[in-house]
């Protein structure tokens, strides 16, 4: 290998799968999972190794402007910075509960950042949901 080929961060809403899809693409459990919002509130950077190509994920805190416990702007500020040093950023949402205003004032700011998105829709294959 020849080292990092680039930054790729996870962003999206509180409780969409964003740590989940981070220990699944980095075969590890380094990114905290649990079914309270708000638990990741720091970035976090793993080494992910996909396909023989190695590059830095970044978990990110949920983004939620709704949010009223005082990490809200820090977590929102934090996912801004690892969005502006990305090289690309993956977009979760969930897709039970469909396409929120939330959801689509964050791919205008996405937008607006100039960067690479991909839109992952997650929570699609839980049985307990058909």
């Amino acid at each position: 290998m020849s080292g990092i080929t680039g930054t790729v961060a996870i962003v999206g809403f509180p409780n969409v799968g964003k740590s989940t899809l981070i220990n699944r693409l980095t075969e590890s459990r380094q990114a905290v999972v649990h079914e309270t919002p708000g638990v990741t509130r720091d970035r976090k950077e793993l080494l992910c190794d996909w396909n023989g190509v190695q590059f830095l994920l970044v978990d990110t805190g949920g983004l939620d402007d709704e949010a009223t416990d005082v990490f809200g702007p820090e977590i929102a500020k934090q996912a801004r910075t690892a969005i502006e040093e990305a090289d690309l950023v993956l977009f979760v949402v969930d897709a039970r509960a469909g396409i929120t205003p939330g959801d689509e004032d964050l791919a205008a700011t996405l937008r607006a950042a100039k960067k690479p998105v991909l839109v992952l829709a997650n929570k699609i294959d839980d049985p307990r949901q058909d």
